[in-house]
């Protein structure tokens, strides 16, 4: 009998959906290497890594000749051979790769993957083994196509610590608000945007959702990157009848400046990864290691406690439970409500029932707390029932005469209760207006490059965030721009981040 409200969840993520059922699957797998895709920014979701980038800028129309000619640059006499994606006894797509793919964007981000993306696209090809199965899955119950699921190495190089310039963050690079909108937890506890399971349920809900909306899946895609809203309104601006859209519609936006060069690449992106992908050896991936799904057992805690209490009642380290549990953002989980928490396949019994004989003192070894104004350490000592000299032990790097509004401090609170009222929560994110003095220069207009400006110099001068003004004007971190071109600067209701 499980006492304290505390109940045991076996159930395996090797291709299933965590919580549906008992299964009994192999030992844990060990822990990927932890290299994180920085992402690019979107205006409505997120970015695709941005060492995904091409170099070159989108190029005119060419030729079909011309296409071939190209894939015969890159690849050598094999050419048509290495861009056709199938062959009699060679994988087989759901989404329609063979009619583009020879299209000159996907042909240079096949070249670039296996070139300059070379070693971080080999790492995201081993945590592909991690999640590919319970992704594929997740896809298929709801009738979407299972290739989608190399969206995962656009948006993150599936990494599920991944966080881009526009807040998007997790492995399918979700917002809050996209995230909060599909069911996702964001609190300051945690964040399940950085959950792989729970964001994949929501990716594939959202895909669906956009599948269904624009009658297109790689429109959807488009979408996913961009916001259905933009995808439908340069739908509406191609010329000629647009009742009926297809793939092949993608590639007619693609050929415009309708869209942003991010979502015009978007698609030629996941169709070079799933190429590589299905078939790393064939593209030269030979040395691969995937790593094995993930199988765990999963334990309802029904308080505050610290991952690395968990960590010890399943005899395991707090890294194992950390890769496991990336949605506890604090390292503990949250005060006054039950969640599930995954342990080590085989260790869901024994630490349910390590836990039931714990006393609530031992719970907690440490909690985190955030400075608010007028605070000093004493008061904050006071409250968790600790000394300063405990609090300066455990912040050895700590000025007691000089806290600063949103600092955090470890407090050792072992042996001890945390009343409800000590709680703190970390600051919401505050935003400031650069000015500029001596220009006077207001926001919400337009921008005439001069000679020497770059984007930064002219964010700072009007006092909004660069990466407002980049995304305001379709522009990239190593975007080149130049005297005479006109820029639009947006309104400063969105500040600078401290």
């Amino acid at each position: 009998m499980l006492r304290h409200g505390l109940v045991l969840i076996l159930a395996a993520s090797a291709g299933a959906c965590a919580g549906t059922g008992t299964r009994v699957s192999s030992t844990p797998a060990p822990a990927p290497a932890s290299v994180a895709a920085p992402v690019a920014g979107r205006s409505s979701h997120g970015g695709g890594p941005d060492s995904l980038k091409s170099p070159n800028d989108s190029l005119p129309q060419v030729a079909v000749q011309d296409v071939e000619r190209e894939a015969a640059r890159l690849f050598g006499a094999d050419a048509k051979a290495l861009a056709k994606p199938e062959s009699a006894t060679g994988p087989t797509f759901d989404i329609d790769v063979s009619s583009f793919s020879t299209q000159r964007r996907v042909i240079e981000y096949l070249d670039f993957f296996q070139v300059d993306a070379r070693d971080r696209f080999e790492i995201w090809l081993s945590r592909l083994g991690r999640y590919e199965g319970m992704i594929r899955e997740r896809l298929r119950a709801r009738g979407l196509p299972e290739d989608l699921v190399y969206l995962t190495l656009v948006e993150s190089g599936l990494s599920n610590t991944a966080v881009s310039r526009a807040r998007a963050v997790g492995m399918w690079q979700f917002i809050a608000s996209t995230g909060r909108n599909y069911g996702l937890v964001i609190d300051p506890w945690m964040d399940e945007r950085r959950d792989p399971f729970r964001a994949t349920e929501a990716a594939v809900s959202h895909l669906a959702d956009l599948v269904a909306r624009l009658g297109s899946v790689y429109l959807a895609a488009a979408a996913y990157n961009a916001g259905a809203g933009r995808i439908e309104r340069g739908v509406a601006r191609l010329p000629g009848e647009t009742d009926s859209v297809t793939d092949e519609t993608f590639f007619q936006l693609a050929d415009t400046r309708i869209l942003r060069r991010e979502t015009r690449d978007y698609v030629p992106k996941l169709i070079a990864a799933a190429l590589i992908a299905k078939q790393p050896a064939r593209y030269g991936f030979t040395e691969v290691k995937a790593l094995p799904p993930l199988v765990f057992d999963e334990v309802e805690i029904p308080d505050a406690t610290g991952l690395d209490v968990i960590a010890r009642l399943a005899d395991t380290s707090v890294a194992a439970i950390l890769d496991l549990n990336p949605q506890f953002v604090r390292g503990i989980t949250p005060p006054g409500r039950a969640v599930v928490v995954r342990v080590p396949r085989g260790a869901g019994a024994v630490v349910a029932q390590r836990y039931d004989t714990l006393s609530p003192t031992s719970r907690i070894t440490f909690v985190d707390h955030y400075v608010s104004r007028g605070q000093t350490l004493s008061e904050i000592a006071h409250r968790y029932h600790v000394t300063v000299s405990m609090i300066q032990g455990a912040n050895p790097h700590l000025s007691p005469h000089a806290l600063r509004v949103g600092q955090r401090l470890i407090i050792p609170v072992s042996g001890r209760i945390v009343p409800a009222s000590a709680w703190s929560v970390p600051p919401e994110p505050s935003w400031h207006s650069a000015s500029y003095r001596s220009s006077g220069a207001k926001a919400g207009g337009t921008h005439k490059v001069r000679t020497g400006e770059t984007p930064s110099q002219i964010a700072r001068r009007y006092g909004v965030p660069l990466a407002s003004l980049l995304q305001a004007n379709g522009l990239e971190m190593d975007s080149v721009i130049k005297p005479g071109q006109v820029l639009r600067v947006p309104g400063r209701h969105v500040g600078t981040s401290q």
